[in-house]
């Protein structure tokens, strides 16, 4: 535990200030007031000393306490919580593959990540956990103060209780600066969503084992570090407010162009390309427009994959494998437990084309269509996609602006680092996170794609089904470049 006795809550006038400059002002508190990042790494090194899971792949059909279907072949939890592995038939008439099927998650209950923030000598501070997942590939990683399903919260797997829960449960009495459902992974997700929320305490707090507070501008430096912060602290930090007409003020001393543009970005009243209600009617009209037929399947009906050796393929080789993970851990609800997992085959590419427009930064954004989605299309970045994938598919599926970030040379990277996806579900699921400037005339053409600046992508933030996941972390990447 990292905890200076000799620092006094400051739990007076929450609301005196706007969100946005709290947060400003934690982003720009570098140095925390309880933790410097010097005893973080120590603290999470001696952490990960004390840590164990021990995860080994076993055959799907020999997994403790799951079962599979003698008529659907789908992959259930005896419980008939959690998940299931179920087969998805998915048509999009005109799109570069128009018809295809897959295995997918199907996890209709919705999850809570949620961080808790307080201010310590006025700045304020998240109370992060260090949490280990099946999937990581570095075990343990940095996740949110919650991070749990409803099945695990409801203790269905008669674990242990999960810690903080009762301030996401009820909120009423604390100023809740965050609290939007969110998408998951589209295309291994069917409709699954999870409850994003930050919430500010102003009492005392105990903090637990392997819990620890942080300022935003510690977490920041830390997005620079590969598999350090993970997808679902990432999801939660990029909904928080961080966008308002006093952070021009604030971050007044920014020491080169971009940066400033960057800031500038943040602002309401910066020019756009486009207005918001341009935005959203862009957005409404790919929706209507897009046709997107999606129809759960049984698993053992899905064409071109196959159920051998224990796992689930493509008939290529390619995309991703369904495999069967037995696990025992340390520090966790339950010590015990099988479960399947999605494992890619490749690591994939996620990335932002940005420039700057009357010296406001722009991001490039494409209207995604996953199968999974809830409405059709999300935001996406502007790259979003596992390259070796498009060995398979044909030529006109390649993304259009991958070679541009491909290419990009290193004078353009303004961020560039692999961050692991959610590793409850995923195997060494990794994607490398990038931003890269290009010149302020380049012009896609192509009509799936609209320059936003980053004042208009919080305001869509603040609703559901707008950004996707992996927009999300990119943009709590960005975040991460203001300071």
């Amino acid at each position: 535990m990292i905890y200076s006795p000799t620092v006094e809550p400051t739990g007076a006038g929450l609301d005196d200030e706007p969100a946005s400059t709290l947060i400003a002002r934690s982003v720009l508190a570098r140095s925390g007031r309880i933790t410097e990042l010097e005893h973080f790494h120590r603290w999470m090194a001696d952490e990960k000393r004390r840590s164990h899971m021990d995860v080994r792949t076993v055959p799907l059909e020999s997994l403790r306490g799951w079962r599979v279907d003698g008529h659907t072949g789908n992959i259930g939890h005896d419980s008939g919580k959690f998940f299931t592995i179920e087969g998805l038939d998915a048509k999009v008439p005109g799109g570069p593959v128009p018809h295809w099927q897959q295995p997918i998650i199907n996890q209709p209950e919705v999850g809570i990540l949620g961080i808790l923030v307080k201010q310590f000598n006025g700045v304020l501070h998240c109370l992060m956990q260090a949490k280990i997942e099946p999937g990581n590939c570095n075990g343990l990683q940095l996740s949110p103060t919650l991070q749990a399903t409803r099945s695990n919260y409801t203790r269905v797997h008669q674990g242990s209780a999960v810690p903080y829960l009762d301030y996401f449960r009820d909120s009423t009495q604390h100023r809740v600066l965050a609290d939007v459902r969110q998408s998951e992974q589209g295309s291994w997700f069917h409709r699954k969503r999870n409850r994003n929320m930050v919430v500010e305490v102003s009492e005392d707090l105990e903090v637990l084992d392997g819990f620890c507070w942080l300022t935003l501008g510690q977490l920041h430096q830390l997005l620079a570090v590969d598999d350090l912060v993970n997808m679902d602290a990432r999801t939660v930090l990029s909904c928080m407010p961080f966008a308002g007409p006093d952070l021009l003020a604030l971050f007044a001393d920014s020491r080169d162009e971009f940066t400033a543009a960057l800031i500038r970005s943040y602002s309401a009243e910066a020019v756009a390309r486009h207005t918001m209600a341009e935005v959203l009617g862009w957005i409404t009209d790919v929706r209507t427009e897009q046709v997107c037929h999606v129809e759960l399947i049984p698993l053992r009906e899905v064409s071109h994959w196959r159920h051998e050796d224990g796992k689930i393929s493509h008939d290529s080789g390619l995309f991703f494998n369904v495999i069967g993970a037995s696990i025992t851990a340390a520090g966790r609800e339950v010590r015990a437990w099988s479960q399947p997992l999605i494992e890619p085959c490749d690591e994939g590419v996620v990335a932002f084309l940005a420039k700057q427009i009357d010296g406001v930064l722009h991001l490039l954004v494409q209207a995604k269509t996953e199968p999974g989605y809830v409405d059709v299309i999300e935001l996406a970045p502007t790259v979003q996609c596992s390259v070796s994938n498009y060995d398979a598919l044909p030529p006109e599926a390649r993304p259009p602006l991958l070679d541009t970030v491909l290419s990009a040379g290193h004078e353009q990277l303004r961020f560039d680092a692999v961050h692991s996806e959610e590793g409850g579900r995923f195997y060494h699921a990794r994607n490398r996170y990038l931003v890269v400037e290009v010149a302020s005339d380049f012009e896609p053409e192509h009509p799936s794609y609209r320059w936003l600046t980053l004042a208009q992508l919080v305001d869509l933030l603040r609703h559901s089904n707008y950004i996707n996941v992996q927009a999300r972390s990119l943009i709590a990447c960005l975040h991460g470049l203001s300071g």
